[in-house]
């Protein structure tokens, strides 16, 4: 029997395989949620926030999973986390437009700043200057707490001494919350203008972004619920739970209409860790550092290029591969093959992290509002792995 070829029919016959397959065939953006769906499971995450930057653009941004457990309430990408460290910068962006005005200088005496003595006692001679605040090598630490400065001022606190370590200021690196309220209270001081304001002004209003310092500012049914984890206890035979942590967003009006002290009561604001804002916006505010200060579709100027590089030039070694630089860290143990900029937060259970690579253009931001916390490769895991998953589907 001789079999015929007909062209007419093989064509035909392609154009239906070809027609399967591109419908079969996954989007990037379905292949990233499938990937994002199996970490949070295995991380057990209540809710995540993501939001991928290419170039001069978000490229993807989504959500997934709850905005609050007891509610039943999922999560949207309009909804706003408190994303705990990664605010530090924000505060940083806003002091450096004081220095572009010549208002502070970055190797000034903090003392001088601040308005009372700031010196390692063991090292009474080694002046602590702004960049080693803002560099976490000021040799302070937080052992006598953060939120109110009185606890750093000899005149208020007997014990101040134990704010310092053993080794000299500028020598080694020590994260420390209470240098970036310190920072924050400069910026009150010598912007003249109440903290949270001063970050609107600057930063947050030219990029018309919804966020702030100040909850009672901001829409509180966007708010979203951050849970700490709770391991399993088998003693007790109960359950691992997640416990929600309202305190995220407690309002501080009593404090600011009333016993406020400007340059001084600023920790009430937490330049530290209190920004509030979603995913979508964090990128959008992480678009700007990756050019060098300007948002590259309105092209305002937020702040310079040379501020902009000095946020994210290294200052002190903090592991293999890691450095702090002013408020933003680089990383080579993020991703593979790629030295990142950007930080981590973590606080109330959250865990957000911001990275961006400025010299080929891409980024990410995460932000979950509670999972198991487990690390990986100095990170934790959920931060790592989504973020390695995003860069692999939408990057690599």
């Amino acid at each position: 029997m001789k079999t015929t070829f007909n062209l007419n029919s093989f064509a035909i016959f392609m154009a239906l395989v070809i027609s399967v397959s591109a419908c079969t065939k996954k989007t990037q953006e379905q292949v990233a949620n499938e990937k994002i769906m199996e970490i949070m499971k295995q991380t057990e995450a209540v809710g995540l926030s993501v939001a991928v930057v290419k170039q001069c653009s978000i490229a993807f941004t989504n959500s997934y999973g709850l905005k609050d457990i007891e509610s039943n309430t999922p999560l949207t990408n309009q909804d706003i986390f408190r994303i705990a460290s990664i605010s530090k910068s924000f505060t940083t962006t806003a002091l450096m437009t004081l220095v572009e005005q010549g208002v502070v200088d970055l190797e000034a005496d903090v003392s001088d700043l601040v308005g009372f003595k700031v010196r390692n006692p063991k090292f009474p001679d080694v002046v602590i200057t702004l960049k080693k605040l803002l560099s976490h090598s000021s040799s302070l630490n937080d052992s006598q707490g953060y939120f109110v400065l009185d606890v750093l001022n000899p005149e208020t606190n007997p014990d101040y001494a134990k704010c310092y370590n053993d080794y000299e200021p500028g020598t080694k690196y020590e994260y420390c919350n209470l240098g970036f309220n310190t920072i924050g209270a400069i910026v009150e001081k010598y912007s003249e203008t109440r903290f949270d304001n001063y970050i609107a002004q600057t930063v947050l209003n030219p990029l018309e972004l919804e966020a702030s310092f100040n909850p009672d500012s901001l829409d509180a049914s966007k708010f979203v619920t951050l849970y700490s984890y709770n391991e399993a206890d088998s003693a007790t035979k109960r359950d691992a739970f997640f416990k929600p942590s309202p305190q995220a967003y407690a309002s501080r009006a009593d404090v600011i209409n009333n016993d406020y002290v400007e340059g001084y009561s600023t920790p009430v604001f937490s330049p530290t860790g209190g920004m509030k804002i979603s995913a979508q916006g964090l990128a959008k505010y992480m678009l700007m550092h990756m050019f060098d200060g300007t948002e590259p579709h309105s092209a305002i100027q937020v702040i310079s290029e040379e501020s902009a590089k000095l946020m994210r030039t290294p200052v002190i070694e903090t592991a293999k591969g890691e450095h702090y630089c002013l408020a933003l860290r680089t990383t080579e143990n993020l991703i593979p093959g790629e030295v990142m900029v950007g930080h981590t937060g973590s606080a109330y259970g959250l865990y957000s992290a911001m990275f961006f690579e400025p010299n080929k253009g891409f980024g990410f931001v995460i932000m979950t509002n509670g999972c198991k916390p487990t690390r990986k490769d100095g990170f934790m895991a959920i931060q790592a792995d989504v973020i390695r998953a995003l860069y692999d589907t939408f990057v690599k």
